[in-house]
């Protein structure tokens, strides 16, 4: 049987993000660009760390509520993989930081909830899950590569996996026997799982 890792559900702040990527919002903290042009109608605020190449796309995904859990992490080496929701709806990512080493760290895991009225961008590495959406026909962008996509076409994906220059994805329940399950502050935690919240 699987060993249960449960992650408390944070909101996606700015501070909770930093480990995995940057939060694409407009935030009071922020001071916009000195464009002086619209009287003030318009505030330009500075670009954030976006790294790809020629060959990034454009990309939108369909997302349905699926369980709130954790069957395949991946990772990419080439762009910051960027997600924009488009309805304004939440959402859910669960992340971990880069690592060196072949599969991610689920003690430095995280489940955040974004709000759906700004965006995140992925630092090189960062693993992750696709976005667990909160309500069906949640329509967002995404901003990658194109080689990436490619990679995970049915026909270039051995067994359960997808690799590719840019991208390595893993089955973390084969490769770990481990279900990583999100915990949201109103459902209560499983008392028969085989571990607590991470920390």
């Amino acid at each position: 049987m699987p060993e249960i890792v449960e992650l408390p559900l944070k909101p996606a702040t700015s501070e909770n993000v930093a480990p995995f990527g940057t939060l694409i919002r407009v935030d009071d903290r922020q001071e916009p660009l000195p464009i002086p042009f619209f009287e003030g109608a318009v505030a330009t605020y500075p670009p954030p760390p976006f790294v790809s190449d020629a060959d990034t796309v454009v990309s939108i995904s369909r997302l349905n509520r699926r369980p709130l859990e954790m069957r395949w992490m991946e990772r990419h080496f080439k762009h910051t993989q960027t997600f924009i929701p488009l309805c304004g709806r939440p959402f859910i990512m669960i992340l971990a930081p880069p690592t060196d080493t072949e599969l991610p760290n689920l003690r430095a895991a995280a489940a955040l909830k974004f709000a759906g009225d700004g965006a995140l961008m992925l630092h090189i590495g960062t693993w992750h899950e696709f976005p667990l959406p909160l309500e069906d026909a949640t329509d967002m962008i995404v901003i990658l590569r194109n080689e990436t996509t490619e990679s995970l076409l049915a026909e270039n994906v051995k067994g359960n996996e997808g690799r590719g220059p840019d991208l390595d994805k893993k089955d973390i329940v084969a490769r770990l026997d481990t279900v990583v399950r999100v915990v949201p502050a109103w459902m209560p935690s499983d008392p028969t799982s085989a571990r607590g919240p991470v920390s």
